[in-house]
């Protein structure tokens, strides 16, 4: 069980960091120093840990954001199956899109390496397999995503004002050597309990395939800050063998203030 729930952890925080979607308007919502942790949880047992930090950088002379990721199995559940993930980001101070990409992982012995260079004019994909020492190109979609620079970009241009319930949209991702069609759907606005008081949401339902882990295609939630920050504040994970929380922490270095609901 153990061993399942932890595997379960990984993907829930993989779709986690690319739970968002495309919009044209674009504000500025976050900032270099920027740190969010959230804590994976089965009920009240804690299963893991998982941060974001952003700091600013010059990669190939032009200026990005460094986004890294980064989740860990802790307690019982990390003693019975180990789960050590990175996730990196290299992303267009201007633009929102991602030049490179890298996942490194370890989940109970199951490991990846790789490092992905995004040509966002050629529309290519450069590809290092690191563990394989393998390297491939492949064509991308206009405007390609990755896992991590996906939440940031949606962040930006996300026009929160004008959401009209079942509004839906989509957003051309890479993962793991394919181009992946990500689609979204806004649900409501909703004012939920966090251990820092009462927050107003956004709550969206990421569209996800049905089937050996997940009950159905809707199967995730999840609530993002109703403020300029937009931060993801809970994920929730109906799966197959239960369900699962990931609930915002710790944070600091927000660019904006994070607004509590007063009684």
């Amino acid at each position: 069980m153990y061993k399942r729930n932890t595997y379960l952890y990984a993907i829930v925080m993989m779709v986690f960091f690319s739970a968002f979607a495309t919009a044209q308007q674009r504000t500025e919502t976050y900032q270099s120093g920027e740190w969010l942790k959230f804590r994976v949880h089965y009920g009240f047992i804690t299963g893991g840990y998982a941060t974001i930090a952003v700091k600013d950088e010059m990669y190939e002379g032009k200026a990005v954001h460094h986004i890294k990721g980064f989740g860990e199995t802790t307690g019982i559940v990390g003693f019975t199956f180990g789960v050590e993930d990175y996730y990196e980001s290299w992303v267009d101070k201007e633009t929102d899109l991602p030049y490179k990409f890298l996942r490194k992982i370890d989940e109970g012995g199951h490991t990846k390496h790789r490092v992905i260079k995004f040509d966002q004019t050629a529309q290519k994909a450069h590809i290092d397999d690191k563990k394989h020492n393998k390297q491939k190109t492949i064509t991308t979609e206009p405007g390609v995503q990755d896992m991590v620079s996906a939440m940031f970009y949606m962040r930006n241009r996300m026009d929160t004002k004008n959401l009209k319930k079942g509004e839906e949209f989509k957003l051309s991702m890479f993962f793991d050597g394919e181009n992946y069609p990500f689609k979204m759907k806004f649900l409501e606005r909703e004012t939920i309990r966090t251990k820092f008081g009462k927050v107003e949401t956004l709550k969206f339902r990421p569209l996800v395939q049905s089937g050996r882990v997940f009950k159905e295609e809707e199967s995730l939630t999840i609530w993002v800050s109703d403020d300029d920050n937009k931060i993801p504040l809970r994920i929730k994970a109906d799966l197959a063998v239960g369900s699962l929380k990931a609930d915002l922490d710790a944070f600091k270095g927000l660019k904006h203030s994070f607004k509590i609901v007063v009684d």
